[in-house]
């Protein structure tokens, strides 16, 4: 049976009939978790430490009969659920965008046109077209099948796969396992051969479906990052809890007053909890992946972001990814002639067979850029000519192996008991194949040479004609006659040259794997701008190669040619031993291995298997080279951004904390926080560390700076250090304000006023001068950044309204104080930040030298 695409059987749906039918039916998905609704979010809050802080402190002083403060500490609750929830539908959403993305494709024939479409989109009677490495979206019927066989293990737990037939019109539908079955199911994978199937159940109606068994996201394992954080929150969380326990007591053997100094221990604690740190976490890590799907990148593994800023070194396929992924066949050789495809030029009858065959040993209907040029060439110009054979029928394939780079086709054809084989493949496989002379393998190898190195792709085809018997098992076995040469083009993305030398300044190492010839592939290296161009490694000689050996060589080639996807894995490891953290692009069912094994595995998206993007932590939706710089250079911003919000967490918390705890050890001193105060210091701290700090623009130097080293703790001692060094320069200036108005004669109030206001002025300081950490402030100020406003006005509004309002004086036990006494305060505030300032420009002078 041969297949014609254009006959009525495979027309397909109409637009209109997959809409009315995507109604009836609704997605092709299986019912996975609900977004959370507003209860799930309130409880969340509800079991957070510091919603039990401010419960706590709230029924404090409702006991106190201080019903006003108990009341607004109550009331705060609720603002803090309305800022989780905000947050919360935020990271859902790009969550969400990023799960539409991420789900199976498929290709569907719809009104007799072939389309990619996602996979929930696929509906019952729909026309499906499977390959090698593909997921199967859904239910379905064989139609049509050349070798097609399935792993159904994830439904049948059988690892071995089995054979597919085509549907006979009278079998009926049947559990999956077995041979022969002309079904297949809903999220088995395609291992070998093609076909056409026709949908027959979508959803939870599917045989997967009924077992339930969700194929839901990969699980989450926690990341490195992660492990991190949640240690330093526990240490930080012992920490405060010891000198909460301190404060309660030293304040009431001091002062005598119980329930005070458990409000005054329940304040620092308060002040001590990092309980911004998870969501600072959740929210940068969510919205830095949508961020990377806008730039055509989608991450499937979270430890993909944390690594890409470590990258050194960036291994990528040649065709599709450094190339535009236009083939087209540019120049024939015949064993005699050259002849060069142009509209001018014709095309003489001398090279019609190379053309001829080369359809014969392509799939019907192919996804192969190569095959696709060399079938568009024939529809150019041989259709209605007597070299193309729809009537054949093919009766095997032979495909390509590693051990022998040719791929060949048997059809029966209109001669009786006479089969026809035809095959095209890397030109020294042909050779081989056709059992040439030294002296003609001479004379082709030149005439490769010779095409090759003008960049073009060389592929050699070859016939075969036999009786009517059993085919042979291996294709050696065939006497096969050479019939010439085929070239092709592929130019390079313009946008390449550039994002390699971007690699380059940002100390990341590139290296180019292609099946092409060394002298195509050299060629091609050198057009982009890669190191060494000159030098390349063969698949040949990697085969002979030891890991050990290739380790050596490997410090100094960036060009590997002829290599098959199994020898990917090789160079991974290779390039591991010498402690390089890799990334690998890969798109086929083979590169699977190495995907896996990279420390960043880069799936295509446009190209890429199935199998290939699950094994993948990104997968790179418009299969560009420059795309995955964009991404290295987006992770490493995500990266600054998140030390910068840690930084500041931990800048705001040291004179917060420094100033619940210091007053109580000293019995005539008055306290100045209580947990009204800290409550809107957090309703600055949580927008601004979380939104303010992940809308920053990358810091100019992000991508001329070497990796970063992935054995070095993210927030280490050093920046620990730094940051706490800000936050002792605010509690030092908030001190000295608060000391001076007790020795000036201001009352209580008033000098909490003076003091809360410099605390809040340093606050919006500290958190401007830590948007960036090469910039000086009067640069910072000139970049735009449109939540700052929002934030920084926010609070100095609501600051504003404190000083002023007499009940909300009341309520923060301030009294009303001049303009020019929040002035000086504002003043003396900003001034907290001079000495970073300061250390930043001296840090950048010393890069300079």
């Amino acid at each position: 049976m041969t297949i014609d695409l254009k006959s009525e059987k495979y027309k397909g749906l109409t637009n209109n009939q997959v809409q009315q039918k995507q109604l009836q039916e609704g997605l092709n998905e299986l019912p996975s978790s609900k977004p959370k609704n507003l209860f799930a979010i309130a409880w969340g809050v509800v079991k957070e430490p510091m919603f039990l802080l401010l419960v706590a402190c709230g029924a404090l002083y409702l006991i106190l009969g201080d019903v006003q403060e108990g009341l607004m500490l109550l009331g705060f609750v609720f603002v803090i659920m309305g800022i989780e929830f905000y947050q919360e539908k935020k990271t859902e959403k790009a969550l969400d965008a990023l799960k539409d993305l991420a789900s199976p494709r498929a290709l569907v024939i719809r009104e007799g046109i072939e389309k990619r479409i996602a996979g929930r989109d696929v509906v019952t009677d729909d026309l499906v077209v499977l390959q090698e490495g593909d997921r199967v979206p859904a239910d379905a019927t064989v139609l049509y099948s050349v070798n097609l066989m399935a792993d159904e293990s994830l439904l049948t737990g059988e690892s071995v796969s089995v054979r597919k037939s085509e549907w006979n019109g009278t079998d009926k539908n049947t559990h999956p396992g077995g041979d022969d079955l002309p079904f297949v199911y809903s999220g088995s994978m395609i291992v070998q051969g093609n076909g056409i199937v026709k949908v027959t159940a979508i959803g939870s109606n599917a045989e997967i479906g009924k077992i339930g068994k969700a194929l839901d996201s990969v699980v989450e394992e926690p990341t490195k990052l992660k492990t991190e954080m949640a240690t330093l929150v526990k240490r930080l969380a012992i920490i405060g809890i010891l000198l909460c326990v301190l404060v309660i007591t030293v304040y009431t053997l001091t002062r005598g007053d119980l329930l005070k100094g458990f409000l005054a221990g329940i304040t620092l604690a308060m002040a001590m909890l990092p309980e911004e740190f998870p969501v600072v976490l959740t929210v940068f890590m969510a919205l830095g992946a949508w961020r990377m799907s806008k730039k055509n990148v989608l991450t499937r593994k979270p430890s993909a972001v944390e690594t890409l800023g470590s990258a050194t070194v960036l291994c990528t396929d040649k065709t599709g990814t450094l190339t535009q992924n236009k083939m087209t066949v540019t120049r024939l050789y015949n064993g005699e002639n050259f002849h060069t495809v142009s509209k001018s030029n014709g095309f003489p009858d001398e090279f019609h067979e190379i053309i001829e065959y080369g359809i014969l040993s392509s799939q019907t209907n192919p996804f192969d850029p190569m095959e696709r040029a060399i079938t568009n060439m024939g529809e150019a110009y041989l259709q209605n000519t007597e070299h193309i054979h729809t009537d054949w029928q093919m009766v095997k394939e032979y495909p390509l192996s590693k051990d022998l780079l040719a791929m060949s086709r048997v059809f029966t054809n209109h001669e009786k008991h006479r089969q026809t084989i035809a095959t095209k493949g890397a030109p020294e496989a042909i050779f081989e194949l056709c059992h040439l002379s030294a002296d003609e393998i001479e004379k082709y190898s030149a005439a490769v040479a010779e095409m090759a190195s003008a960049g073009l792709r060389v592929l050699g085809v070859a016939k075969s004609l036999i009786s009517d018997k059993d085919l042979p098992e291996i294709q050696h076995d065939f006497d096969f006659e050479f019939i010439g040469l085929i070239a092709l083009s592929d130019p390079i993305r313009e946008n390449v040259p550039a994002a390699v030398n971007e690699c380059y300044q940002a100390g990341i190492r590139v290296i180019m794997i292609t099946g092409d010839y060394p002298v195509t592939a050299m060629n091609i290296a050198r057009e982009i701008g890669l190191k060494n161009h000159d030098v390349s490694i063969s698949g040949p000689e990697l085969q002979e190669m030891t890991e050990e050996e290739l380790a050596g060589r490997i410090k100094d080639v960036n060009v590997f040619a002829r290599v098959v996807p199994e020898q990917k894995l090789k160079i991974v490891n290779a390039l591991k031993r010498n402690r390089e953290i890799v990334a690998m692009t890969g798109d086929g069912v083979n590169d699977a291995p190495a995907l896996k094994a990279a420390n960043i595995g880069i799936a295509m998206g446009e190209k890429g298997t199935d199998v290939a993007r699950e094994a993948s932590s990104l997968v790179l939706m418009d299969d560009n080279f420059a795309s995955i710089v964009g991404a290295v250079k987006m992770g490493r911003r995500i990266f600054d951004n998140l030390q910068k919000a840690l930084g500041y967490i931990f800048a705001i918390h040291v004179p917060i904390a420094g100033l619940s705890l210091i007053p109580v050890f000293v019995a005539d001193w008055p306290l100045l926080l209580w947990p009204v105060h800290i409550v809107f210091l957090e309703l600055i701290i949580d927008p601004a560390c979380s939104i303010i700090f992940e809308a920053e623009k990358e810091e100019t130097n992000v991508m001329s700076r070497p990796p970063k080293d992935i054995n070095e703790p993210f927030f280490g001692a050093k920046k620990i250090w730094l940051s706490c060094s800000q936050g002792i320069g605010i509690l030092a200036i908030v001190f000295a304000v608060y000391f001076i108005g007790l020795k000036m004669g201001y009352s209580e109030q008033e000098d909490r006023a003076l003091a809360f206001t410099t605390l809040i002025a340093a606050n919006i300081a500290v958190i401007l001068s830590n948007r960036s950490w090469t910039r000086n402030i009067f640069q910072i100020l000139r970049t735009s950044n449109k939540t700052v406003k929002w934030v920084v006005g926010g609070a100095a509004f609501f600051l504003i309204l404190i000083l002023n309002v007499p009940f909300l004086l009341e309520l923060f036990q301030f009294e009303k104080i001049s303009l020019t006494e929040a002035l000086i305060c504002v003043v003396a505030g900003f001034s907290s930040i001079i000495w970073f300032e300061m250390y930043k420009v001296w840090r950048s002078r010393e890069s300079r030298i």
